[in-house]
């Protein structure tokens, strides 16, 4: 039920929070709560962690005054409070994540309240220090503050960042928002870790510097019962250091994340403090909205849903099945048929689909956390030993794995299979999310093989080739749904570099990869109807190697050639075929369609985001309609 005293409408900007007594603060946390609550119903959008952090980010305001003062937010997937409690409670949050709202993540470019944006995980701490470094050099006494959640820990570069913090700045306040979940179960050892600074009252620490300063305000002595439980429990006054002040670093918790006046208290405490500070707050990811706390995972990210009910608005029941579905399904079966088949996942489980291999055969499912370039290492050194590793991780997060690709795998030429979810765009979540990089950056690298299925068969049977390949593979496939063609009940391996010639004609060849296929063939359709010509579509399977045969006995039959790519038109898969036409010494004109040496924004769809750059269905026809039209200098105006 909406609250009518309405306090979040008058809050324009941080400053308006620091003067709202304890009951006004309570009714504008759940203000916000409805208000997230009612925009992400309609759009999607990370429901779960910002509900977790109302409280916190309403105490951040309260103690701390940006934009002066600097919030690093880990992922920004929490970003959402900071948004509204910083001048952006208007249309634009009632559209978040659509075209023309505001980012689903924090953005430099949209406000002076964001000190850095962020889409992947493992950010702030680095980043962060990186600022109090740069301040203490100009001698200015701002705060800088990072929130990271304890999931940011399974990522080796927040581990490199702790290790220098205390070398390289006296003044630097980390908030652990430890609510045990990153999209899934955490894992790891700092998992248990930060569970056993919970439950065991030996680790709770309460320094006495902190003691005097708390107790001295008011309220501070019900913080101080909350925070002395190890002389409550133990005989030991002194409790052991925790691993966070072993690296120079004071610790304080665990702390109750969703009491406001408790963590003003203890943010204040914390810009006094002469050392590097962390403040470990417990909070419950999706509180206050039921449904969301029953299942912390689903409601991590969520597409629209009916916030009453907490049902989902779905496509049709008959809609194709999505292609990560398709892969959790195809490789649970390949496994059962393969003992050595293992499956690697770097913290998205159900987002891959590869929950479906964790069902089926547990033993041989690998959920590493946000560590991606331990997950590629991991397949790595299991490949070593005969076994064929399969990693799932989105195009976008490979990135972050990069050398250990080159280095580890392909260098040693092993028998890894990549499977790049979300390759092309992730429309509502943008630039940080969209997978429209990985072609370029994969095929210059020796030794392996890159192919993109036009439909849910063709992976299966693509995952299939990567399997028995013995080499390096990567295949990349959209997010969402398939086709909805029929599957055969057996994948069956592709010989590898081999294109399928779909429409066979003359004039003009469409080079075509994934779902661009279908578009391609809806075009070559339209030219038969219109103009009595047949164009070739060919659907190239592979990226890598490119099925050069085929290539060139078609720039015998053709006056040009036309590729149509989900990448950057830079490096990507066009860019492969003028390469071959060079080593060959051919003229032909080529005409490439991908993305422009841009980073795309977010946006309501994927069509209307191809639609910005020409690679819409109606665009490219019209385009490719034009180049025939005025190539005259092969041949006479075709279509004058």
């Amino acid at each position: 039920m909406e609250n009518k005293t309405e306090i979040l409408k008058d809050i324009k900007c941080p400053g308006d929070v620091k003067n709202l007594d304890k009951k006004q603060l309570e009714i504008l946390c759940q203000e916000i709560r409805d208000r997230i609550i009612g925009a992400t119903s309609k759009n999607g959008g990370h429901v779960g962690p910002n509900l977790g952090v109302v409280e916190l980010t309403v105490a951040l305001h309260i103690a701390f005054d940006t934009p002066k003062d600097s919030f690093f937010w880990d992922v920004s997937h929490q970003g959402y409070v900071h948004k509204l409690l910083t001048g952006r409670n208007d249309d634009r949050f009632e559209k978040i994540r659509q075209s023309n709202g505001l980012s689903g993540f924090l953005s430099r470019e949209e406000s002076e309240h964001d000190a850095f944006g962020a889409g992947h995980a493992g950010t702030a701490l680095s980043s962060a220090l990186g600022r109090c470094i740069a301040r203490d050099l100009s001698k200015k006494d701002d705060h800088v503050v990072a929130v990271a959640g304890d999931a940011a820990f399974t990522c080796g570069i927040t581990l490199e960042a702790l290790n220098n913090i205390s070398s390289s700045t006296k003044r630097f306040i980390l908030i652990l928002n430890d609510n045990e979940w990153s999209i899934a179960k955490n894992v790891g050892a700092f998992s248990k870790y930060f569970n056993e600074l919970i439950t065991n009252p030996a680790y709770t620490r309460l320094h006495k510097d902190a003691e005097s300063f708390l107790t001295q305000m008011p309220g501070g002595p019900s913080l101080m019962k909350f925070l002395s439980k190890a002389k409550r429990d133990t005989k030991e006054l002194i409790a052991p250091s925790s691993i966070f002040e072993k690296m120079g670093i004071r610790y304080l918790g665990p702390i109750d994340g969703h009491d406001v006046q408790s963590l003003v208290r203890f943010f204040e405490f914390a810009k006094t403090s002469d050392e590097p500070i962390v403040l470990h707050l417990l909070t419950q990811k999706g509180k206050g909205f039921p449904v969301a706390l029953e299942e912390p995972e689903k409601w991590h990210g969520s597409g629209p849903f009916d916030k009453d009910t907490g049902k989902s608005k779905s496509s049709s029941p008959n809609a194709p099945q999505k292609f990560q579905d398709v892969f959790g399904e195809c490789l649970s079966n390949l496994a059962a048929k393969n003992e050595n088949i293992v499956g690697i996942t770097a913290a998205m489980p159900s987002g891959t689909g590869l929950d479906a291999l964790h069902r089926a055969i547990p033993e041989r499912f690998f959920d590493v956390g946000i560590a991606e370039e331990h997950a590629v290492l991991l397949a790595a050194g299991m490949a070593t030993e005969g076994k064929l590793p399969v990693c799932a991780i989105y195009s976008t997060f490979l990135q972050r794995a990069y050398d250990p690709i080159i280095h580890d795998v392909c260098l040693q030429n092993l028998p890894v299979t990549f499977c790049l979810d979300r390759a092309g765009l992730s429309p509502n979540d943008g630039p940080t999310h969209h997978g429209l990089f990985d072609i370029s950056y994969l095929r210059c690298v020796p030794n392996g093989i890159i192919m993109q299925p036009k439909d849910e068969d063709e992976l299966q049977d693509m995952m299939a080739t990567g399997i028995t390949s013995g080499c390096p593979a990567f295949i990349r496939y959209p997010r969402g749904e398939g086709v909805g063609v029929k599957r055969k009940d057996i994948p069956v391996p592709l010989q590898i570099g081999k294109a399928e010639v779909l429409y066979k004609g003359s004039l003009c060849a469409i080079w075509a990869i994934g779902d661009f296929v279908q578009t391609a063939l809806s075009i070559a359709d339209r030219f038969k109807e219109k103009y009595g010509i047949q164009i070739t579509v060919v659907n190239a399977r592979f990226i890598k190697p490119l099925d050069v045969e085929t290539l060139l006995e078609q720039v015998k039959t053709h006056q040009c050639i036309v590729t149509i790519e989900d990448n950057v038109l830079m490096g990507g898969f066009g860019s492969g075929i003028l390469e071959e036409f060079e080593q060959n010494d051919i003229t032909i004109p080529v005409k490439r369609f991908g993305w422009p040496d841009k980073f795309i924004e977010h946006g309501n769809s994927v069509e209307e985001l191809r639609s910005k750059v020409g690679l819409d269905k109606e665009s490219l026809y019209k385009s490719i309609e034009d180049f025939l039209s005025l190539k005259d200098q092969v041949a006479t105006p075709i279509f004058a």
